[in-house]
């Protein structure tokens, strides 16, 4: 019976972030086009649009081949569980012994990875480009989230999520100058990876700036579906990243009663509405920067993760 409930608990959450992530994008949407005095789209508007590409037709170019056609769903796939190992509304789930950070950072790049391969099989110079610019953003980003999931272990004494999130929610943690630089770097390979202002916008298709968008030219239908609710999940999955590791309030613990899972629920929904208002603010008050510029942003996120863990293995040793 025990297991059966952890099971359930398990797919609720699962079901949870494929369901919320679509919404979370809608809502960034709807807040930045108010902020900037529009009406802009309906809050369901991701979800009609992936409802419309999945009635569409896929249509591939000749030269395609077999990992053009599963890329979409191996991105799917390794981005849904990477977010849903995530805790959001309680600790101690049945998976949660496989929620480590360095999974979770080999999940993306493993779907980063089929994507910048996919980019370049069709053989369009688009196609090129965004896989070499993804690249590019991965050969930074990877290493700065690296270093802050090895800040966590040392102040945590573990890198899995769970245990960091009991540790980050305890007064043993107290204010620390290096939790404070990993959460900046986390927030700004968190912009990058989502490909957000002002590293790129997703609002636009300009083929000298975009990163993202100039991988999935190519594809339609279904196939277009699967990667644009990869994109969602992402979004959701970096904002509940953040909001476990330095917000961790709000969780269930394991044997508590069902009103507390109900609690944890709402309380995760309203950080992630906190965080989307907060990144509506940041995105509408920054202009984009040049593409050449990026490494230096990232620079700036890998330096911030490397001194936090310099910071700590140096505290500790004395």
């Amino acid at each position: 019976m025990a297991l059966t409930l952890a099971l359930l608990i398990q797919g609720a959450q699962m079901l949870l972030v494929l369901a919320l992530a679509p919404l979370l994008t809608g809502f960034l949407r709807k807040v930045k086009a108010r902020l900037l005095r529009r009406q802009g789209p309906s809050l369901l508007q991701p979800y009609r649009d992936l409802l419309r590409l999945l009635r569409k037709e896929v249509v591939l170019a000749d030269n395609a081949s077999w990992l053009f056609r599963v890329t979409p769903y191996l991105v799917f796939a390794a981005t849904w569980v990477a977010a849903a190992l995530i805790p959001t509304f309680a600790t101690g789930l049945a998976f949660s012994w496989t929620a480590d950070l360095i999974a979770i950072v080999a999940l993306l790049g493993s779907a980063r990875f089929f994507l910048a391969l996919s980019g370049l099989d069709v053989g369009t110079s688009f196609g090129g480009i965004g896989s070499s610019r993804e690249v590019m953003i991965a050969s930074l980003a990877e290493p700065a989230m690296l270093l802050i999931a090895f800040s966590l272990a040392l102040v945590a004494g573990s890198t899995q999520l769970s245990t960091v999130a009991a540790y980050m929610a305890s007064p043993d943690v107290g204010l620390r100058v290096s939790l404070g630089m990993s959460l900046i770097a986390l927030v700004m390979v968190a912009i990058a990876e989502n490909a957000r202002v002002p590293v790129d916008n997703p609002a636009t298709h300009l083929e000298l700036t975009m990163i993202h968008e100039a991988m999935i030219l190519e594809y339609s239908g279904r196939h277009l579906a699967m990667i644009e609710l990869a994109t969602f999940l992402k979004l959701l999955l970096y904002m509940s990243l953040i909001s476990c590791l330095f917000v961790p309030w709000g969780l269930a613990q394991p044997g508590d009663w069902a009103g507390a899972y109900a609690v944890g629920a709402m309380t995760y929904i309203a950080k992630l509405g906190v965080g989307g208002v907060l990144l509506a603010l940041f995105e509408t008050s920054i202009a984009k920067m040049r593409v050449f510029r990026v490494p230096n942003f990232l620079g700036a996120a890998l330096m911030l993760a490397l001194l936090a863990t310099l910071i700590l293995f140096v505290a500790r040793s004395i």
